[in-house]
């Protein structure tokens, strides 16, 4: 007879112990590895926060939606244009090696995500990220046509009616189209999204077009109409090392044990002293509103997302029983059990951590915007032809070949000028002189040659030079004002 559970045992009962062989009194314990998720109904919440909550859907919703449609010297505002290796955005024209400004970004988004937490808690995940975005406006969406959270709970527990048909479809109906609209509004940063609404009227797309419009708006239908919470508590990274980020003086939402317990129910006219009761009259509604489902009078956990919905529904609870509001509220653990008022909770915010900070997020605030306003107008890039290194020409000259890119970074026509120093009687024999058009990247082939004599002097082998690339006076442009543009490189010298 085996020595572990038999299917039949394990299948039958699987949360109970199974009997060991006969004559053993041991058992064996079975463990699910996997647990039924229970879906969370959300009830729909009004209040201070859930009125900034909504502000920050519509103007991240505006920025997304919109900025597409823009246009600046006639051209879209914002366009991300992989093809022609050209990133518009306003009257910035950027080249991939203009990566080290999307570094920039990314730093200063870190540091303040640090700054933000530190003080805060997660403002971000709470009122600005894009799944909690796209959660409300679905979540909205379903409220719209299925009702609050009793009648959806009674729509999903009932039979396959004709209304609960037509309240589902009308659902998913609206979801794909926010969806899909996603997902165009995205491929409409990378295509232009006039040329994508055209190709749309016949459904013209091409493949990659129709391939990141359907990904895009899958992805954004199944997280915001399906997934939800699990995203913010499972998948999403930021929710396993945010404790990291806080102390005992990081603002956070906050149910006050002290002043709660111990909870229960009763009238709204009875005297909670008498009765030996707390604030809080157990009516579960702060778990209700809950988007993770759950009870923030267990302290705080890694799951909440810092919505603050459960401070707008005790609120509303606390003046109908005629309490005074901040039950559950932003607070600092040193608060709650120093009991502080809220000038002492602002002065212990700003302490040392959130200063440094402060500071280093505008210095690299400073830094980042300092260096796009005095970026030159154009750039260049010199490689050496690996076709042939060096070469003697018919007059005895020694000659190198190098490919230079000059890449035009304004939306005017440029002209430059091509010089070379370094070596004695180095020059430029090509043609010295180059206009590029608007946002133009240009390749050029450049020769430069060196007198025999100057090259035998110097001796073989490789010598550093230096191109200057200059701005020629044009239309609109002091001479003043010309940039000039030096790279280095390497002249050879055959033996």
């Amino acid at each position: 007879m085996s020595d572990t559970a038999t299917p039949a045992a394990t299948s039958a009962a699987p949360d109970a112990p199974a009997q060991g062989p006969a004559g053993d009194d041991s058992t064996v314990a079975v463990v699910s590895l996997y647990q039924k998720q229970r879906k969370i109904y959300a009830r729909g919440v009004t209040g201070l926060f859930a009125n900034w909550r909504w502000a920050l859907v519509w103007l991240t919703q505006l920025v997304f939606y919109g900025l597409p449609w823009l246009t600046w010297n006639d051209r879209q505002a914002v366009l991300l244009d992989l093809a022609s290796r050209r990133f518009y955005i306003f009257g910035l024209v950027l080249y991939p090696q203009d990566f080290i400004y999307l570094t920039g970004l990314l730093v200063i988004s870190a540091y303040a995500l640090f700054l933000f937490t530190a003080v805060a808690g997660r403002l971000w995940c709470g009122y600005a990220c894009p799944q909690t975005v796209y959660t409300e406006i679905f979540m909205w969406v379903e409220r719209r046509i299925e009702g609050d959270r009793a009648q959806r709970m009674r729509l999903d527990a009932g039979a396959w009616t004709a209304e609960r048909v037509w309240r589902k479809t009308a659902k998913q109906a609206a979801w794909i189209t926010i969806a899909l609209w996603t997902g165009f509004t995205f491929v409409g940063y990378f295509t232009p999204i006039r040329t994508l609404a055209h190709e749309a009227a016949t459904l013209g797309f091409g493949p990659w077009e129709w391939f990141w419009i359907l990904f895009y708006g899958f992805a954004t239908w199944g997280n915001a109409g399906y997934m939800r919470e699990q995203v913010c508590k499972y998948m999403c990274p930021y929710a396993r090392f945010q404790s990291a980020m806080f102390d005992h003086d990081t603002l956070i939402i906050s149910y006050d044990t002290q002043r709660g317990e111990p909870r229960g129910s009763r009238s709204k006219k009875a005297d909670p002293k008498s009765l030996g009761l707390g604030s809080c009259i157990d009516c579960g509604l702060c778990v209700q509103v809950c988007p993770t489902g759950i009870d923030i009078r267990q302290g705080l956990q890694y799951e909440c997302i810092g919505c603050a919905a459960c401070i707008d529904v005790c609120d509303g609870i606390m003046d109908k029983m005629g309490y005074p509001r901040g039950l559950v509220r932003y607070a600092t653990q040193n608060s709650l059990r120093e009991h502080l008022g809220w000038s002492q909770i602002v002065r212990r915010v700003m302490r040392p951590r959130v200063i440094v900070y402060t500071l280093i997020l505008f210095a690299i605030c400073a830094a980042f915007v300092a260096s796009i306003a005095m970026r030159d107008p154009f750039r260049v890039d010199v490689v050496r032809d690996r076709a042939s290194l060096a070469r003697i020409v018919d007059d005895g000259r020694v000659e190198n070949v190098y490919r230079l890119q000059v890449m035009n970074t304004t939306e005017q026509s440029q002209s430059y000028r091509i010089r070379v120093s370094g070596l004695p009687t180095l020059a430029v024999a090509s043609d010295a002189q180059v206009t590029t058009q608007p946002a133009e990247a240009r390749w050029l082939t450049v020769s430069v040659q060196m007198a025999p004599e100057a090259a035998l002097q110097a001796g073989s082998g490789a010598h550093a030079i230096e191109f200057h690339i200059e701005q020629l006076a044009g239309p609109g442009l002091d001479p003043a004002d010309a940039t000039r543009v030096d790279e280095k490189s390497t002249f050879i010298i055959p033996r």
